[in-house]
């Protein structure tokens, strides 16, 4: 262990105690990855700090030795933007997990960052009032992983992303100062510096408190799940519907690799032969929902849906959002092992694009499964391999990239939720000029001068994109049970 690390070890043990820090290889290897398991790097040490003192003290301590850090939330982000650094301190944040204050008059809630995103709405339940961004981990994914990543999730499309519901937060720079961003509203006075963290991927520092807005339960919801021939079909639909100026507050699709995955998984009444289905939910006043959906119905009915199925009740509604929720965990029935992309495209460009992943997949001899927020061109496609098959892998790799670039290509960008993290950093120039990544890099140098805080990430470096580590390959040996990795 390098003396500085070793120092690092002595003086932290001494500030969290044995609990509160892991040492021990086994221990450390848990936290390895994100949820993009193909790239996985053992930190030197993690810290799980319990309060914002702790986090200070740790944040100091890493200054002092300079060592650098990586937070992480509940570990379900998907661009590695939680991966660790090999001779750094991860500091994990689930530990933190209290609800500091309910107010519901003004309709806030103010949370400690290991909060599940699920779990904010519980706790306002009583009040009728919810958390609107929905992320498909929302049962386990954090406040602070969603504020990292600006997550969006499947109602994205009518009520935005993480940083429309975050009003402010307290955070701890890399040099161990204690700030308040934001304010009581979404639109303090000055220079908007909550909106500069929301979404800057743990690079700028590490929140430990949020205070967020909650909506009220709107009084009407409805919900369909259309069927079509095609994904191409069920795009012109989507197409249709927002040009009549409907504004759903969710419209998702699957293809048929995918509808396969999830109905094994969920059994939530998919239509296993469709070529592609779309799942439609309006809310809002009861009258003015049903006149949108009844619009929403013969919209896709004229743009070639072969069947429509309209949830009955509450159950039936939740079904269906669990089938759809559980679309990359139920991939593992179908491969062990993929990339999952997160590039945005237009919406009028739907069909085109999705054509084209199809014919790259066919030209790699990958399988590729399509389950994506349609209504706002987010597109998250699946590059299904076996990492035993190290081949397989770095075609899977090199696809995955090819996929997140095209939608560049199609006046799209790299990401609309996951974030760019250790996958996409190096597909930066693709999207950007290099006056905009300098700019960029002054913003961040401005918070974390000595570039310690999550290294690596989101910015592309002659390091990072000439050793890229590529996907993690295990040993023969490991595979059969013969060794560990050390």
């Amino acid at each position: 262990m390098p003396m500085a690390i070793e120092d690092l070890r002595q003086e932290l043990t001494g500030l969290l105690g044995d609990r509160g820090l892991l040492t021990e290889w086994t221990q450390r290897r848990t936290y390895e990855s994100d949820g993009l398991t193909g790239y996985r790097i053992v930190p030197a040490l993690v810290a799980l700090p319990e309060d914002v003192q702790q986090v200070v003290g740790v944040v100091r301590a890493c200054a002092r030795h300079g060592v650098p850090l990586v937070p992480r939330g509940a570990g379900t982000g998907l661009s590695g933007g939680a991966l660790p650094h090999a001779d750094g301190v991860l500091i994990a944040l689930s530990r933190m997990r209290r609800i500091v204050e309910v107010d519901a008059a003004n309709q806030r809630i103010t949370v400690e960052p290991g909060v599940t995103n699920a779990q904010v709405s519980r706790a306002v339940a009583e009040h009728d009032l919810y958390y609107a961004p929905d992320p498909s981990s929302q049962v386990v994914c954090s406040i602070g992983g969603n504020v990292a990543e600006n997550s969006g999730g499947a109602h994205c499309l009518k009520y935005g992303f993480t940083t429309h519901h975050v009003l402010a937060c307290e955070v701890v720079l890399p040099d161990g100062e204690v700030v308040e961003l934001g304010g009581p509203t979404l639109d303090a006075p000055g220079y908007d510096l909550r909106g500069v963290f929301v979404g800057s991927e743990g690079t700028l520092g590490i929140v430990t408190k949020v205070s967020l807005r909650l909506l009220r339960r709107p009084d009407a919801v409805r919900t369909l799940v259309a069927d079509f021939p095609s994904p191409s079909a069920a795009g012109d639909a989507v197409s249709a519907n927002i040009a009549a100026g409907i504004v759903p507050a969710a419209v998702e699709m699957m293809d048929n690799l995918a509808i396969q995955a999830c109905e094994a998984d969920a059994h939530a009444g998919f239509t296993l032969d469709a070529g592609a289905a779309l799942i439609v939910e309006l809310d809002g006043p009861a009258a003015e929902c049903d006149a949108a959906f009844a619009d929403v119905t013969r919209l896709c009915n004229e743009n070639g849906a072969t069947s429509i199925r309209i949830a009955g009740d509450a159950s039936d509604r939740d079904l269906i959002w669990k089938g759809r929720k559980a679309a990359f965990a139920a991939m593992g029935r179908l491969s062990p092992d993929y990339f999952v992309q997160d590039g945005v495209i237009p919406r009028t460009r739907l069909g085109e694009c999705l054509a084209r992943i199809d014919e790259m997949a066919v030209e790699a001899g990958l399988r590729v499964a399509n389950v994506f927020h349609a209504g706002d061109g987010n597109l998250h496609p699946l590059v299904l391999y076996t990492a035993a098959d190290p081949e397989q892998a770095e075609r899977a790799e090199t696809l995955s990239r090819q996929i997140a670039e095209l939608c560049v290509s199609f006046g799209g960008s790299l990401s609309g939720e996951h974030g760019i993290g250790a996958d996409k950093a190096c597909s930066m120039p693709t999207m950007f000029t290099a006056d905009d990544l300098a700019v960029m890099d002054r913003v961040r140098a401005a918070f974390d001068p000595h570039g310690r805080c999550n290294p690596d990430k989101v910015f592309p470096t002659p390091r990072l994109c000439g050793e890229r580590p590529g996907p993690y390959r295990p040993h023969p040996l490991e595979s059969a049970g013969v060794i560990e990795r050390m």
